[in-house]
């Protein structure tokens, strides 16, 4: 074994234990791929640097459905629909709470099941309750659903406004436990989210912090991990009061298990992630970070804006944190930490073995000892192992690891994508792609056959316009293989929208767009060249 494959293993295994799933299963049951959160897929042996190019690959089907794609889509292997027979099978969640399983490959290109959890006196949240344009015209679900391979379930949250009668309306949010074979409604649910803490933070009554459907707005992707489904919160656009509040749930009852807020006795701290979402490591540990509010943490407080934290998988108490030198300056520019989610690198050789990295709307990548963060210093960031400086824009999305590198995509068409190569624990830059990507949010994303054949997808997305589906060569990023826009009247996607990550699996990307989810792949795989 040489030192590539030996440092490989340490990722597999964490792989393993926190997905759940055997080694070469050909699954996407999260965000990114892994709780980990790296953005990759390295069991993709069809799409390679020498066919993902224009003359070979491109879009070859859409499928089309109620409401916007926010939500990362997510792919089971040979699943037997009844009455379908056997497919693999692409499940999409879209902003008019509905969820759609497809025929991954669009054979047929109608839904296998579609299940909607509206009803008479039941409707999505119009974006004019929430006060935020970012999400129009409707918010139903956002954040990337979880699912239970072993169980066959899909965890999914849903923001609903409601009516009975002559009552005022009210708002709610709930967590659904479906069978991915039917859609059916397991375990008894839904159930209603529901969390009230002792504090004295904005919008508190009487000493008590109150969870509120209406101001939360849970953007981060939902995580499974020891039978238990977690969940995160934010706000819409900075509207107030809100708290960043992260639940557990146990997967087999639907049963509130623990609860922690970011901010109980002030306010914001909201854990955003960009549809990215929170890791946990092989022993169970979460690891998040929160943007905006107030930092005292440092003087005895328990308040977290803009922190990376480390919490314990089932009691949800905090373990440690990471908080920078200016955070109380982040809080005022609105540069917050938690724009993006964190990634958890493999082991490492040297001093510092397990490592988290984030970088934020501040431009900052962080490099972070996962055993020791190293709270807070006032004068620096020397309790990191390593700090980045921005090079002229924001990372408003997360990151992704392949083979020994870091990509990472900023908010600014002076800094573009950029590839790090990590080695001993510490990250030298090693190429910086040529493509410009301005006004853009977005999470990189790998496919891979192991260490081998590594191609890195960008998707640009506006919320004005249609989205560009970029491929780099993974081993040398500022190498461009293809972008959807080399032949538009075949490739050109639909209009794609914040934070939108691609899905690569078995020869197929699919990308979620308004009230629809185009798919590309090779034009003719008997002709394409491995």
């Amino acid at each position: 074994m040489n030192v590539s494959e030996a440092l490989a293993q340490p990722f597999m295994l964490i792989l393993v234990l926190t997905m759940g799933l055997p080694v070469g299963a050909q699954n996407v049951t999260t965000s990114q791929y892994d709780n980990a959160r790296s953005g990759a897929n390295r069991l993709e042996t069809t799409l390679t640097p020498r066919n993902v190019n224009v003359r070979h690959f491109g879009k070859i089907f859409t499928l089309k459905v109620d409401g916007d794609v926010y939500a990362q889509p997510l792919f089971l292997t040979g699943l037997d629909i009844p009455g379908k027979g056997w497919h693999d099978v692409l499940f999409v969640a879209t902003e008019h709470d509905s969820i759609y399983a497809f025929d991954a490959y669009g054979h047929p290109a109608s839904p296998l099941w579609r299940v909607n959890f509206l009803r008479k006196g039941v409707m999505t949240v119009p974006e004019d309750d929430v006060e935020c344009p970012f999400i129009v015209p409707e918010v139903g679900i956002t954040s990337t659903p979880v699912i239970d391979a072993d169980t066959e379930t899909l965890y999914v949250l849903a923001r609903t406004k409601e009516r009975t009668g002559s009552a005022s309306a009210h708002y709610t949010q709930r967590l659904h436990a479906l069978a991915v074979t039917t859609g059916v409604e397991k375990f008894g649910g839904p159930v209603d989210i529901k969390a009230t803490i002792n504090g004295k933070g904005t919008g508190s009554q009487s000493g008590k912090v109150k969870f509120d459907p209406l101001r939360e707005n849970p953007r981060a992707s939902l995580l499974l991990a020891n039978g238990t489904v977690y969940l995160t919160w934010a706000s819409s656009c900075d509207v107030r009061p809100y708290h960043g509040w992260v639940m557990a749930y146990d997967a087999q009852t639907l049963k509130q298990k623990a609860v922690f807020n970011a901010s109980p006795d002030g306010g914001d701290s909201g854990i955003w992630a960009s549809d990215t979402g929170p890791a946990t490591d092989e022993s169970g540990n979460l690891f998040l970070a929160t943007g905006n509010g107030g930092f005292d943490a440092a003087k005895g407080g328990r308040d977290y804006g803009d922190s990376a934290l480390k919490l314990k998988g089932q009691s949800l108490k905090l373990d440690d944190y990471f908080a920078p030198f200016n955070v109380d300056k982040l809080d005022a520019d609105d540069n917050d930490l938690g724009s993006g989610g964190p990634v958890l690198l493999p082991l490492q050789s040297g001093p510092h073995r397990r490592l988290v990295v984030i970088a934020g709307k501040g431009g900052t990548i962080y490099l972070i000892d996962r055993d020791h963060m190293g709270h807070y210093q006032p004068n620096d960031d020397s309790q990191a192992v390593q700090t980045i400086p921005s090079a002229g824009g924001g990372v408003f999305g997360s990151m992704a690891y392949w083979n020994h590198n870091l990509y990472v995509l900023s908010n600014s068409s002076n800094d573009a994508l950029r590839q790090f190569f990590v080695h001993e624990g510490k990250l030298m830059l090693k190429a910086a792609s040529g493509s410009s990507f301005p006004a853009t949010a977005a999470t990189p994303t790998v496919s891979a056959n192991g260490t081998r054949d590594g191609v890195l997808w960008v998707l640009r997305s506006k919320n004005d316009g249609n989205g560009i589906l970029y491929a780099f060569d993974a081993a040398d990023s500022s190498h461009l293989l293809y972008d959807s826009e080399q032949n538009p009247s075949r490739d050109r996607a639909g209009v794609t929208l914040h934070f939108n990550i691609p899905t690569i699996m078995n020869g197929h990307v699919y990308v979620g767009a308004k009230h629809e989810v185009d798919v590309y792949g090779l034009l003719n795989r008997k002709t394409a060249i491995k």
